[in-house]
């Protein structure tokens, strides 16, 4: 139902759009008329909704670029991000479901709040596990504690961050990861996995005084 009303809907803004273009509706002769209608031309567009069936006007003399579908995309990803942002600030989806019902005049349902979260989590994942490229011979560790909003509870959690300085004085964010404290154990999986990722050239770590990393280095 939900994809057939942003059919229906598109293809009635691109009608309007191209009865501006032309200064006239279908079929209508008036002496404002710049130009006749010539047909259509199928086009799919995939949607949050799924994919929908488009009917882009065509017109005899005047190219018709139309801005709306760009436009609707837009929103589409302006929405979706507003979602994702709710969820990583501990919203629960329930809540999200009433705030996009208020706000858009629709719900959106708990699977569809589920399939926008596993993109983010993919993007991520795929960020964390990149190829370091280049040489870093500065890199700065810290761990950062914050409160995680996780199924109605809100637990402690360490967060283990490494920076890197290239050649040119330029900082780059090498590595995120979350663990329950920062004890040795974890700078020492952390630190692995910066190298499996390709670190290499490093001259010096600087540091506070985290007693895992100190552990670490020690040993």
């Amino acid at each position: 139902m939900v994809r057939g009303t942003v059919e229906e809907t598109i293809n009635k803004l691109l009608d309007a759009e191209a009865d501006r273009l032309v200064k006239a509706k279908r079929y209508e002769r008036t002496e404002a008329r710049q130009d006749t209608r010539a047909g259509y031309y199928a086009r799919k567009l995939q949607t949050t909704s799924g994919k929908v069936n488009l009917k882009v006007p065509k017109l005899r003399n005047l190219p018709f670029e139309t801005a709306i579908i760009e436009r609707y995309r837009r929103r589409e990803t302006s929405v979706e991000e507003a979602m994702i942002e709710m969820y990583l600030a501990g919203v629960s989806v329930r809540r999200v479901e009433d705030i996009t019902e208020a706000l858009w005049g629709s719900k959106v349902s708990p699977g569809t709040v589920s399939n926008i979260n596993k993109k983010i989590y993919d993007r991520i994942n795929k960020w964390r596990n990149r190829r370091l490229e280049g040489t870093f011979p500065y890199v700065y560790l810290d761990g950062i504690n914050m409160k995680r909003s996780w199924g109605g509870e809100v637990k402690n959690v360490s967060v283990l961050v490494a920076i890197g300085v290239d050649n040119e004085g330029y900082r780059h964010i090498l590595g995120v990861t979350e663990g329950a404290r920062e004890d040795k154990e974890g700078w020492s999986g952390f630190l692995r996995h910066l190298k499996a990722r390709g670190l290499k050239g490093v001259q010096l770590f600087i540091s506070d005084k985290c007693l895992g990393l100190k552990d670490y280095c020690e040993v």
